[in-house]
């Protein structure tokens, strides 16, 4: 989605772009509008990858993260690897790259961990330009909690309740990358931060107020017996866990966060739950029960792990 607001951007500004795509509606449509297809994926490796960037001046750099895989620590380095690859004899100048809070800190840090290995490869670009787009959350992350909303009017997370993280709607990613490109940075290596700061208190509060009902936020104490259970049958393998244990324990431990002089943002919170969020969760509501996830099965544990 990120990437096809960016091309879309693009476009809309006059900008040749070359989309590289598995194929699909959302590349027919980028045709439609201009862009010449490409087919592969640097995260698959499919395609010649080698000569995606043959007559471009400027790369956008995006990461899929596959949440099913178990390679977790692996994908990063290996689609990292294929980016540095088909770019160091490109004559591409300027690469603007989306990677993700914590990218700057070195460490086990579950998830964000990626994102480090991803910036020091890339890093190693030295006839390009480069600049970091460091992405908080995505507000639209908070599309898996609608059931446990509409059925249990709560959130379950392992996030401290009152550590604040950063959040960003993905069309201001969108927006801003494509800035990145009309006015370039004179500067060789360049990291910006994009989200605003909310804790998870704060987000049940505005999401209740949108509402008009109360939506509490649980803290889910992950070392308990009994999550490690629901964990496991939802989502299921040891590795799995201690990869998300990682990323709840580098951020809950302030390890990862972000500055204070931040990139100003359009989208706050409060527009995203009253435009995009809360539709869908009262359409949740009339849709009725659906297969429960480790989200609506967290919502649903005793109190005494709160």
């Amino acid at each position: 989605m990120i990437a096809d607001c960016f091309y879309g951007h693009l476009l809309a500004k006059g900008h040749s772009v070359k989309a590289l795509s598995r194929g699909g509606p959302a590349l027919d449509a980028l045709v439609a509008k201009g862009a010449e297809p490409f087919l592969g994926s640097f995260d698959t490796g499919a395609g010649e990858l080698d000569t995606f960037f043959e007559d471009a001046d400027a790369a956008f750099l995006m990461v899929k993260t596959i949440w099913g895989s178990e390679d977790f620590h692996g994908h990063y380095p290996t689609v990292a690897l294929r980016f540095f690859d088909a770019l160091r004899d490109s004559p591409v100048k300027l690469a603007v790259s989306l990677t993700g809070m914590g990218s700057e800190v070195s460490g086990n840090t579950g998830h964000f961990q990626g994102f480090h290995i991803l910036d020091q490869i890339l890093n190693r670009l030295r006839d390009i330009k480069l600049v970091h787009l460091q992405g908080g959350w995505f507000m639209q992350d908070l599309v898996g909690w609608i059931d446990s909303i509409a059925q249990h009017e709560r959130i379950g997370w392992s996030l401290g309740p009152n550590v604040k993280t950063p959040w960003v709607a993905i069309q201001d990613i969108a927006d801003l990358a494509a800035k990145e490109f009309d006015t370039p940075t004179e500067q060789h290596r360049l990291a910006k931060q994009l989200g605003i700061d909310y804790t998870m208190t704060k987000i049940a509060a505005i999401i209740g107020q949108a509402l008009g009902r109360e939506v509490d936020y649980r803290f889910i104490d992950r070392s308990d017996r009994e999550v490690e259970t629901v964990f496991r049958k939802r989502v299921g393998t040891l590795g799995r866990r201690v990869y998300d244990n990682d990323t709840l324990a580098a951020l809950n431990d302030r390890r990862v966060t972000f500055r204070d002089d931040r990139t100003a943002l359009r989208t706050t919170m409060e527009e995203f739950v009253k435009h995009t969020l809360r539709p869908l969760i009262e359409k949740a509501r009339k849709d009725g029960v659906k297969p429960e996830t480790f989200l609506t099965g967290s919502s649903q544990l005793e109190p005494s792990l709160a």
